[in-house]
């Protein structure tokens, strides 16, 4: 057993199940508290509460184990236990906690923008589009799932980012393009969310534009910096309940001109150009190293909550396609802005429009200001603890700033961020990662207990997964320059 200290946002000791090199087990054992009766007392608790983790990790199931560890690899039910650091009590992270915040993330911006980009192609051809790219990004997600815990096997410590992953599995390379691709995709979507956000709140409380953006930055920062793992996830239920209770209404007030005739119609030659905008409305693969360490390791919950908490965007970018791409006509020169489109179509569609963009917005603003500002941390080697303010400064003031500077930048940011990063980061690299995880590292790189592979079909599906990306990022840069 071993207990080292968390490097998550939130304070906490963790006991460990995985190996660690001998060399940094002085490191993690050290504990802030000093010999006296009162830690005395606390390490009889944790010695309990280790103990217990230690006897649910013996439960699993008797055979499973004996097939996994014929191929090398294990099913944790825990990797370690997340505990409080003042009361040493185990907080496990919730799977519903952990849902709402994949669902969440994933349900942005990128909603407001797919009806707009799939007009051309029709509903039907766009809704295959949509299944195959949620298919796609779910294997990438559980890909980085997969690596990541064999990633924190192999340090010995949780909270591990992609930075870390890519410097054990791709090395110095493979660092720098996930550091840029990464800090690239998450300043565009911040900054494209904070313009949007600001246009909404701006016209609905008629202040000045500067002072809405500055509002919605401070209030959902603060909830970032300042939230719980619990306060969180209540917070994202509550935006996701909002999100669908806002959703609903809009179906109904804004299907009364739904025509089947439209809505059948399909152009399957324009889907290509979506595609892009398409995966960036999937994307969640952030937070997954979040939910891997908040889960402590339980990739059967990690499985669980990327598979239901994706499949609830993936309903939704659905019936909203149907409803926009059902209610107007297809093969105009000019593709129409569908909020401006059911903003004029009815008064009463306006106002829900706002509530539901807005929703949208803030969800995903949460998931991405945690994953970047966690990752900034990780990349500037901050010591583990009590959240450090510099991360969020970073991750929240320049997007407010680039926002101000071009208010009209949201559909531009979505476009570029899409075509050009997140194919790269979360479609080849994760892929690339889990290629070198399972075949190309040296024993020695790799840990004694290995998790079994989330994602099958070798590596069959891992090139199909990094030549079907390559495919339409090589496509797109062709078609700008011709």
């Amino acid at each position: 057993m071993l207990l080292f200290v968390s490097s998550s946002p939130r304070p906490r000791f963790r006991t460990s199940t995985s190996p660690v090199p001998s060399a940094t087990r002085q490191q993690y054992y050290l504990s802030p508290l000093r010999s006296s009766s009162v830690f005395n007392i606390r390490l009889k608790e944790l010695r309990q509460i280790t103990l217990k983790c230690t006897n649910d990790h013996q439960r699993q199931s008797n055979s499973t184990q004996q097939q996994q560890q014929q191929n090398g690899e294990e099913e944790f039910e825990r990797l370690f236990c997340n505990l409080d650091q003042t009361t040493f009590k185990q907080e496990p992270g919730s799977l519903s906690s952990a849902v709402f915040l994949v669902a969440g993330t994933t349900v942005g911006a990128g909603i407001l923008a797919i009806p707009a980009v799939t007009q051309e192609s029709g509903f039907i051809a766009s809704a295959i589009a949509c299944i195959f790219c949620w298919l796609y990004m779910v294997a990438t997600g559980l890909l980085i799932a997969e690596v990541n815990v064999n990633t924190m096997c192999q340090l010995g410590s949780g909270g591990v980012s992609l930075v870390s992953m890519a410097k054990r599995t791709l090395g110095p390379l493979g660092v720098q393009i996930v550091c840029w691709s990464y800090i690239f995709i998450h300043y565009a979507l911040l900054v494209a969310y904070v313009a949007r956000s600001s246009d909404i709140l701006t016209n609905y409380l008629g202040i000045p534009l500067w002072e809405s953006a500055t509002l919605f930055t401070l209030i959902f920062g603060g909830v970032c910096y300042y939230g719980s793992q619990r306060s969180l996830g209540a917070i994202n239920g509550v935006l996701v309940f909002g999100i669908l209770a806002s959703f609903v209404a809009l179906v109904v007030v804004a299907s009364g001109n739904l025509q089947l005739e439209t809505l059948l119609k399909a152009n399957f030659a324009a889907v290509q150009i979506s595609i892009p905008i398409i995966a960036l409305s999937f994307v969640y693969q952030n937070v997954v190293p979040v939910i891997c360490t908040d889960l402590e390791g339980n990739l059967k919950k990690v499985r669980s909550a990327i598979v239901i908490g994706t499949a609830i965007p993936l309903g939704l970018f659905l019936v909203w396609d149907a409803v926009i791409l059902g209610s107007i006509e297809m093969g105009s020169d000019k593709i129409i802005d569908p909020l401006q489109q059911l903003r004029s179509s009815n008064g009463v569609v306006g106002p829900i429009v706002e509530v539901f963009s807005l929703l949208a917005i803030a969800t995903s603003y949460i998931g991405f200001v945690l994953g970047l500002s966690d990752f900034l941390a990780d990349l500037l080697e901050l010591p583990s603890g009590a959240n450090r303010p510099l991360p969020y400064i970073l991750a929240l003031f320049p997007p407010l700033a680039l926002s101000l500077l071009d208010p009209e930048i949201f559909f531009k940011a979505l476009d570029f961020a899409g075509t050009y990063g997140v194919l790269v980061l979360f479609g080849i690299v994760p892929a690339a990662m889990s290629w070198s995880d399972r075949y190309s590292l040296p024993r020695s790189s790799t840990p004694s207990r290995r998790v079994a592979e989330l994602v099958p079909g070798g590596r069959l599906t891992l090139s199909l997964l990094i030549g079907g990306a390559g495919y339409i990022i090589v496509s797109e840069i062709l078609d700008k320059l011709i």
